[in-house]
Protein backbone atom coordinates (compact mmCIF):
# COMPACT_ATOMS: atom_id res chain seq x y z
CA UNK A 1 0.00 0.00 0.00
CA UNK A 2 0.83 3.65 -0.72
CA UNK A 3 1.57 6.51 1.83
CA UNK A 4 -1.09 9.06 0.93
CA UNK A 5 -4.76 8.83 -0.59
CA UNK A 6 -6.23 9.70 -4.29
CA UNK A 7 -8.57 13.17 -4.36
CA UNK A 8 -12.05 11.75 -3.68
CA UNK A 9 -12.74 12.24 -7.18
CA UNK A 10 -14.85 9.52 -9.94
CA UNK A 11 -11.44 8.99 -11.87
CA UNK A 12 -10.46 5.77 -13.00
CA UNK A 13 -8.72 3.99 -9.66
CA UNK A 14 -5.82 1.76 -10.21
CA UNK A 15 -6.48 -2.00 -11.80
CA UNK A 16 -8.18 -4.40 -9.38
CA UNK A 17 -6.97 -7.92 -10.06
CA UNK A 18 -9.92 -10.55 -9.32
CA UNK A 19 -9.81 -14.08 -8.94
CA UNK A 20 -12.41 -16.35 -7.54
CA UNK A 21 -12.90 -15.24 -3.43
CA UNK A 22 -9.75 -13.42 -4.38
CA UNK A 23 -9.41 -10.02 -4.52
CA UNK A 24 -5.59 -7.75 -5.03
CA UNK A 25 -5.32 -4.27 -4.22
CA UNK A 26 -3.00 -2.43 -6.26
CA UNK A 27 -1.42 1.37 -6.32
CA UNK A 28 -3.79 4.24 -6.84
CA UNK A 29 -2.63 6.89 -5.19
CA UNK A 30 -0.44 10.36 -5.82
CA UNK A 31 2.47 9.30 -3.68
CA UNK A 32 3.90 6.28 -4.90
CA UNK A 33 6.80 5.88 -2.16
CA UNK A 34 7.99 3.20 0.27
CA UNK A 35 5.77 3.64 3.62
CA UNK A 36 8.79 3.36 5.46
CA UNK A 37 10.56 6.30 4.48
CA UNK A 38 7.81 8.64 5.35
CA UNK A 39 6.93 6.84 8.95
CA UNK A 40 11.39 7.59 9.24
CA UNK A 41 10.82 11.02 8.89
CA UNK A 42 8.71 11.61 11.53
CA UNK A 43 9.86 8.45 13.92
CA UNK A 44 6.81 6.54 14.06
CA UNK A 45 4.68 3.90 12.72
CA UNK A 46 2.18 6.44 11.12
CA UNK A 47 0.78 3.73 9.31
CA UNK A 48 0.93 0.82 11.34
CA UNK A 49 3.41 -1.85 12.48
CA UNK A 50 6.64 -1.49 10.28
CA UNK A 51 9.95 -3.51 10.55
CA UNK A 52 12.75 -1.86 9.17
CA UNK A 53 11.28 1.33 11.10
CA UNK A 54 11.85 -0.75 14.37
CA UNK A 55 15.37 -1.19 12.92
CA UNK A 56 15.82 2.22 11.97
CA UNK A 57 14.26 5.19 13.89
CA UNK A 58 15.94 7.74 12.27
CA UNK A 59 15.02 10.30 9.37
CA UNK A 60 15.79 8.95 5.97
CA UNK A 61 18.68 9.76 3.96
CA UNK A 62 23.06 9.12 4.20
CA UNK A 63 23.30 11.47 7.14
CA UNK A 64 19.52 10.76 8.68
CA UNK A 65 21.07 8.76 11.86
CA UNK A 66 23.43 12.20 12.89
CA UNK A 67 20.64 15.04 11.34
CA UNK A 68 20.25 17.49 14.87
CA UNK A 69 18.24 20.52 13.14
CA UNK A 70 16.48 23.07 14.96
CA UNK A 71 13.12 23.17 13.69
CA UNK A 72 11.63 26.68 13.50
CA UNK A 73 7.75 26.81 15.33
CA UNK A 74 6.28 27.13 11.76
CA UNK A 75 8.42 23.72 10.74
CA UNK A 76 6.89 21.98 13.78
CA UNK A 77 3.86 22.93 12.74
CA UNK A 78 3.64 22.34 9.60
CA UNK A 79 5.44 18.52 10.43
CA UNK A 80 2.11 17.74 12.75
CA UNK A 81 -0.20 18.83 9.57
CA UNK A 82 1.55 16.64 7.19
CA UNK A 83 1.18 13.55 9.99
CA UNK A 84 -2.28 13.97 10.19
CA UNK A 85 -2.47 14.52 6.45
CA UNK A 86 -0.10 10.99 5.91
CA UNK A 87 -1.71 9.30 8.53
CA UNK A 88 -5.30 9.51 7.37
CA UNK A 89 -4.29 9.85 3.80
CA UNK A 90 -6.04 13.08 3.09
CA UNK A 91 -4.84 15.54 0.30
CA UNK A 92 -4.23 19.36 0.80
CA UNK A 93 -7.90 20.59 -0.27
CA UNK A 94 -9.94 17.75 1.52
CA UNK A 95 -7.19 18.92 4.84
CA UNK A 96 -8.26 22.22 4.44
CA UNK A 97 -11.84 21.95 4.30
CA UNK A 98 -12.47 19.91 7.05
CA UNK A 99 -10.13 22.26 9.32
CA UNK A 100 -12.55 24.81 8.09
CA UNK A 101 -15.57 22.78 9.09
CA UNK A 102 -14.37 22.19 12.16
CA UNK A 103 -13.60 26.16 12.70
CA UNK A 104 -17.33 26.70 12.06
CA UNK A 105 -18.53 24.12 14.55
CA UNK A 106 -18.89 24.58 17.99
CA UNK A 107 -16.16 23.02 20.87
CA UNK A 108 -12.15 22.25 20.48
CA UNK A 109 -11.61 23.06 16.54
CA UNK A 110 -8.50 20.48 16.78
CA UNK A 111 -10.53 17.84 18.50
CA UNK A 112 -13.22 18.55 15.80
CA UNK A 113 -10.77 18.08 12.93
CA UNK A 114 -9.62 14.69 14.42
CA UNK A 115 -13.63 13.41 15.03
CA UNK A 116 -13.99 14.64 11.09
CA UNK A 117 -11.02 12.42 10.08
CA UNK A 118 -12.02 9.30 12.23
CA UNK A 119 -16.21 9.85 10.44
CA UNK A 120 -14.60 9.29 7.05
CA UNK A 121 -16.04 6.20 5.50
CA UNK A 122 -12.53 4.94 4.66
CA UNK A 123 -11.14 5.78 7.96
CA UNK A 124 -14.39 3.97 9.82
CA UNK A 125 -13.97 1.04 7.39
CA UNK A 126 -9.98 0.78 8.82
CA UNK A 127 -11.32 0.99 12.50
CA UNK A 128 -13.78 -2.09 11.61
CA UNK A 129 -11.07 -4.35 10.80
CA UNK A 130 -12.71 -4.71 7.02
CA UNK A 131 -8.83 -3.91 5.53
CA UNK A 132 -5.54 -3.50 7.01
CA UNK A 133 -4.63 -0.05 6.43
CA UNK A 134 -6.40 3.22 5.20
CA UNK A 135 -5.56 2.51 2.07
CA UNK A 136 -6.74 -0.53 1.48
CA UNK A 137 -10.15 0.85 3.02
CA UNK A 138 -10.28 3.59 0.43
CA UNK A 139 -10.17 0.81 -2.49
CA UNK A 140 -12.50 -1.40 -1.22
CA UNK A 141 -14.73 1.62 -0.75
CA UNK A 142 -14.18 2.92 -4.33
CA UNK A 143 -14.62 -0.59 -5.67
CA UNK A 144 -18.11 -0.90 -4.55
CA UNK A 145 -17.31 -3.32 -1.83
CA UNK A 146 -19.01 -1.61 0.97
CA UNK A 147 -22.31 -0.31 2.21
CA UNK A 148 -23.82 2.38 4.80
CA UNK A 149 -27.22 1.43 6.30
CA UNK A 150 -27.67 -0.93 3.22
CA UNK A 151 -26.94 1.07 0.49
CA UNK A 152 -23.46 0.62 -1.50
CA UNK A 153 -21.20 3.97 -0.84
CA UNK A 154 -18.13 4.35 -3.29
CA UNK A 155 -16.98 8.12 -1.92
CA UNK A 156 -14.05 7.24 0.57
CA UNK A 157 -15.04 11.01 2.43
CA UNK A 158 -18.23 10.13 3.05
CA UNK A 159 -18.84 11.31 6.57
CA UNK A 160 -20.51 8.72 8.61
CA UNK A 161 -22.83 9.36 11.63
CA UNK A 162 -23.56 8.17 14.78
CA UNK A 163 -26.56 5.35 14.28
CA UNK A 164 -24.79 4.50 10.71
CA UNK A 165 -24.22 0.46 10.14
CA UNK A 166 -21.35 0.34 8.04
CA UNK A 167 -20.72 -3.33 6.36
CA UNK A 168 -19.29 -5.54 3.89
CA UNK A 169 -21.51 -5.60 0.74
CA UNK A 170 -23.08 -9.41 0.30
CA UNK A 171 -21.41 -10.45 -2.62
CA UNK A 172 -18.00 -9.44 -1.25
CA UNK A 173 -18.05 -10.78 2.03
CA UNK A 174 -15.84 -13.68 0.64
CA UNK A 175 -12.88 -11.87 -0.46
CA UNK A 176 -9.73 -12.79 0.46
CA UNK A 177 -8.05 -9.42 1.58
CA UNK A 178 -11.42 -8.71 3.83
CA UNK A 179 -10.85 -12.79 5.45
CA UNK A 180 -7.54 -12.02 6.15
CA UNK A 181 -8.25 -8.42 7.36
CA UNK A 182 -10.84 -9.51 10.07
CA UNK A 183 -9.17 -12.80 10.40
CA UNK A 184 -8.20 -12.36 14.50
CA UNK A 185 -9.15 -8.87 14.53
CA UNK A 186 -9.69 -7.20 18.02
CA UNK A 187 -13.30 -5.41 17.66
CA UNK A 188 -13.27 -4.14 21.16
CA UNK A 189 -10.66 -1.84 21.04
CA UNK A 190 -12.47 1.15 19.81
CA UNK A 191 -15.20 1.83 21.99
CA UNK A 192 -17.04 4.41 19.41
CA UNK A 193 -17.86 1.46 17.10
CA UNK A 194 -19.49 -1.92 17.64
CA UNK A 195 -19.11 -5.02 15.27
CA UNK A 196 -21.84 -7.86 14.62
CA UNK A 197 -19.70 -10.51 12.91
CA UNK A 198 -22.47 -12.11 11.64
CA UNK A 199 -23.52 -9.69 9.46
CA UNK A 200 -19.87 -8.49 8.62
CA UNK A 201 -20.99 -4.74 9.79
CA UNK A 202 -20.35 -2.45 12.67
CA UNK A 203 -22.03 0.73 13.88
CA UNK A 204 -20.68 3.75 14.36
CA UNK A 205 -22.59 4.22 18.00
CA UNK A 206 -20.59 7.86 18.31
CA UNK A 207 -18.49 10.73 17.46
CA UNK A 208 -15.46 9.49 19.18
CA UNK A 209 -14.07 11.43 22.44
CA UNK A 210 -10.25 12.09 21.53
CA UNK A 211 -9.06 10.67 24.21
CA UNK A 212 -10.00 6.88 22.45
CA UNK A 213 -8.53 8.21 19.27
CA UNK A 214 -5.08 6.50 19.07
CA UNK A 215 -3.28 8.66 17.10
CA UNK A 216 -0.63 10.63 18.31
CA UNK A 217 -1.06 14.19 16.56
CA UNK A 218 -0.82 17.13 18.20
CA UNK A 219 -3.72 19.11 16.34
CA UNK A 220 -3.33 22.39 18.55
CA UNK A 221 -0.26 22.70 16.57
CA UNK A 222 -2.27 22.17 12.99
CA UNK A 223 -4.34 25.07 14.50
CA UNK A 224 -1.53 27.61 15.56
CA UNK A 225 -0.70 26.72 12.02
CA UNK A 226 -3.91 27.56 9.98
CA UNK A 227 -4.19 30.48 12.51
CA UNK A 228 -1.51 32.57 11.28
Amino acid sequence: MVAAAPADSHKAPASLSKTPDKLILTTMARYTGPKTKIARKFGEPIFGEDKVLARRNFPPGQHGANKRRKTSEYGVQLREKQKAKYTYGVLEKQFRNLFEKASRLKGITGEILLQLLEGRLDNVVYRLGIAPTRAAARQLVLHRHITVNGEVVNIPSFAVKAGDIVGVRERSKSLEVIADALAGFNHSKYPWIEWDEATKSGKFLHVPAREDIPENIKEQLIVELYSK
